[in-house]
């Protein structure tokens, strides 16, 4: 195995957090031969392999070994624990201890998972000294004793529990955490931070913003009620720091889940999970089903207020959700034909519920983790580090920004809320000492603006009139200078590029009525010796069909009006319709195809990075085009410069937003003909 020479940062850490810190190379090298979740591990580990003396490290291994081999069991060998402490009246085991209270007989009893029991005898003395067992449970060192006499209602309950040693219970002084930070610059705590959840940044070099994202898996671990989803390719490690970071986080993979398994059943008065963990994490979104509408509703409400509704009782809880996928393809692609939240179930493509995710995080930025990527250094054992953690709960530095900044005139009520709790948790991880600067805080906000507007950008693209508000800024104070934040995928290749495409190409936006969304199509139309027929590909829906064939009808019946000197029927048509964004449907788009046929057969291109928008009758009337402002905002991020416009949508510019407005420019057209002429540039 890889050894590394300590160094000045090992040694820094060790002086001032000594008994605390572990190599985190090996944690890995004995957790490959034994499946105990790495807070239980590191536990051990640190205990005693906490030194920097070689042999001191090579002696606690061995015990510790000597120790899970005599006391931590698979599933499987329930039974033989049970015979050993039978037979030796008593036996330690390491698993984990829940507590129930039966208030009919006014009796705790205790379960421990290895042994399938839910029935084994403890003090309430005990119970009280550990009152997280009562809330989902510990993983501790657990004596277990057996006495055959011992009844309870005339049933046999031999087990019980004589002690127990939290292995999750490490003791935190926030002052004295926080007066150690100040002994280190930022970056080595952020460095510190990486190495405790196994990762090396510095022999690896990683960029600072990558170093940030990977620490933003941890704001749901020190912030309440926040909401992020992440995103990405396999094998990144996103649901690691869930599953074994924290025992004060959940995660679930897939399946259906219900009302009462996250709040509350009503039957029994059981709380949810949101009441028991940190933090619920959901994995493989993708196959996360609801079991009903109410569990979604329920949903929502939470993300938003952290609290719920449950009969007649108004329940607050505190823990934060996290969603967890894969995508599949390129960003890039999955941009062009749909949206960023496109591999969520269906049902959870709400927009309401999406708009109250504070953090979209792109993991498809984080690589596939590789050997290298693991650190052989000292952090924090984890033990501690998630206590360490949950005690930076209590900070608050949520109105930190308005000492600097003032947020831009784009971000409504949710999404300052969203940005300012993004803000409040890099600052309780990175400065829980609260000693910053205002560049620190700049740096934050930008992050978390961004983090923020990605999920206002999905939501633009699935068709939300009220998200066209994206453009995300902040104003220094001191200086009165606005500084806008960009999404770095959405600058990227543009649909509509600026360059001249060939005679018969034309761009446009239809209406797809199933999915309710507004969608770019590229028109092509080729002519060829024939005899005034026409052939369409691409797969059209039947209203783009019926626009089609009023727009070859229309240029049929005016030929002696549209200085074509070809003679039409001389010609076939070759339509093609081009899907940019996967829609089913694509109602509008008559006077699109019109232009399209003509410019063909005046073998003239219109105009670069234009859209034509409105639809025709077939004697050429216009009618008037909906949706306008999704419609421009769709035009404007696919790259177009000009809209070609009927003049009975005059009326609705002035319910047009000055951002669209001042980034295009609007032709109104009277009439198909009218329209035409402007497209080709033919006065």
């Amino acid at each position: 195995m890889k050894r590394t020479k300590l160094d000045e940062l090992d040694k820094k850490l060790f002086e001032n957090f000594a008994g605390k810190v572990v190599r985190k190379d090996l944690v890995r090298k004995m957790k490959s031969g034994i499946n105990v979740p790495v807070y239980v591990l590191e536990y051990l580990i640190g205990k005693y392999c906490s030194s920097t003396d070689p042999e001191i490290i090579e002696e606690g291994e061995k015990y510790v070994k000597d120790i899970l081999s005599e006391h931590y069991f698979r599933p499987d060998e329930s039974e033989k624990i049970k015979s050993y402490i039978k037979e030796r009246s008593s036996h330690n085991i390491i698993d984990k201890v829940k507590v129930r209270l039966v208030e009919t007989e006014n009796k705790y009893w205790a379960e421990v998972t290895i042994l399938n029991l839910k029935y084994i005898n403890i003090e309430e003395k005990e119970v009280k000294k550990f009152e997280k067992m009562l809330e989902g449970g510990i993983w501790a060192i657990i004596e277990m004793g057996y006495d055959e006499e011992v009844f309870h209602k005339g049933a046999n309950r031999p087990f019980f529990i004589k002690k127990i040693k939290p292995i999750q219970s490490a003791s935190i002084d926030l002052e004295e955490i926080r007066k150690k930070r100040n002994f280190f610059t930022r970056d080595e705590w952020l460095n510190i931070i990486l190495r405790s959840i196994g990762i090396e940044p510095i022999e690896n070099d990683f960029p600072l913003r990558q170093k940030l994202l990977l620490i933003s898996r941890l704001i749901p671990l020190v912030e309440n009620n926040f909401n992020l989803i992440e995103l990405g390719y396999r094998s990144t490690g996103k649901s690691f720091v869930y599953r074994e970071i924290s025992p004060f986080s959940i995660l679930i993979s897939g399946g259906k889940t219900t009302v009462a398994n996250l709040f509350m059943n009503l039957s029994t008065g059981k709380i949810g999970l949101v009441g028991l963990w940190d933090t619920v994490a959901f994995d493989e979104i993708a196959g996360l089903a609801f079991k009903n509408v109410d569990t979604l509703q329920i949903l929502k409400d939470y993300m938003e207020s952290g609290s719920f509704s449950r009969g007649k009782e108004e329940i607050t809880a505190n823990a934060s959700l996290v969603f967890i996928g894969n995508i599949n393809e390129d960003v890039k692609n999955i941009l062009k034909m749909s949206h960023l939240f496109s591999p969520l179930p269906i049902e959870m493509q709400d927009m309401a519920l999406l708009d109250r995710i504070h953090f979209y995080f792109p993991g498809w930025e984080i690589p596939k983790m590789q050997p290298e990527f693991f650190s052989f250094h000292y952090g924090f054992v984890v033990d501690y580090f998630s206590e360490l953690l949950r005690e930076f709960r209590k900070l608050n530095y949520t109105d930190i920004i308005e000492n600097y900044f003032l947020i831009g005139s784009h971000l409504n009520q949710r999404d300052s809320k969203a940005v300012k709790k993004t803000v409040s948790g890099l600052l309780k991880i990175l400065h829980p000492d609260g000693n910053f600067s205002k560049s620190d805080v700049e740096e934050y906000l930008i992050f978390a603006l961004e983090m923020r507007r990605r999920v206002k950008e999905q939501l633009k693209k699935m068709g939300g009139m009220e998200y066209w508000a994206v453009n995300f800024s902040y104003v220094d104070i001191d200086t009165n200078e606005e500084k806008f934040v960009e999404v770095p995928e959405q600058i990227s290749d543009l649909l509509i590029p600026d360059k001249i495409y060939p005679p018969g190409t034309i761009f446009t936006i239809g209406t797809d009525r199933e999915e309710k969304r507004y969608c770019l199509f590229r028109i092509e139309v080729q002519s060829m010796k024939g005899s005034g027929n026409k052939k369409t590909t691409g797969a059209p829906s039947s209203a783009m069909k019926d626009a089609i064939q009023t727009a070859f009808d229309f240029t049929k019946a005016n030929i002696n009006k549209l200085m074509i000197e070809k003679n039409f029927k001389d010609y076939d048509l070759h339509i093609q319709i081009v899907n940019l964004m996967q829609s089913k449907d694509g109602t509008e788009t008559g006077v699109a195809f019109f232009v399209s046929i003509l410019s063909n057969l005046l073998e003239k291109p219109v105009n670069k990075q234009l859209v034509i928008l409105g639809e025709m009758t077939i004697h050429g009337g216009l009618l008037k085009v909906n949706s306008l402002i999704e419609k421009l905002q769709l035009a404007l991020d696919s790259g177009a410069k000009f809209v070609l416009l009927p003049s009975i949508n005059k009326s609705d510019i002035v319910n047009i937003p000055s951002d669209i407005l001042d980034k295009i420019n609007i032709i109104f057209y009277s009439d198909p003909i009218n329209g035409a002429y402007r497209a080709l540039g033919i006065e």
